[in-house]
């Protein structure tokens, strides 16, 4: 006879990467669990002082989300670092450093 109280677990992983190192926790959660939920369960906010979960963006599979978004099984919470610098101001300044290198 099958506990009726017994939650549904989901799978999920938690992924954060820094420059030279990639950290992936799998995760067997229950439904419903939060992407903030699954943070804090994966242990990562221990290894990695530096994630302000109240600052910090985070997403799934490589779309902005928010802390209170229910995770679905196999989903991918991913953590992101802030920006060092602009993207598009990089790309500017290489095409620039190009054009006068070719001048």
């Amino acid at each position: 006879m099958v506990n009726e109280m017994s939650e549904k677990m989901i799978s999920v992983e938690v992924v954060y990467a820094l420059p030279k190192q990639q950290t992936v926790k799998q995760l067997k959660v229950a439904e419903g669990t939060t992407l903030i939920q699954a943070v804090e369960q994966s242990g990562i906010l221990g290894q990695f002082p530096e994630i302000d979960p109240a600052t910090t963006k985070m997403g799934i599979y490589g779309k902005a989300a928010k802390a209170d978004a229910v995770l679905r099984d196999l989903d991918r919470v991913e953590i992101y670092r802030p920006l060092i610098a602009n993207p598009k101001e990089v790309r500017k300044k290489n095409a620039a450093e190009k054009e006068s290198a070719e001048a």
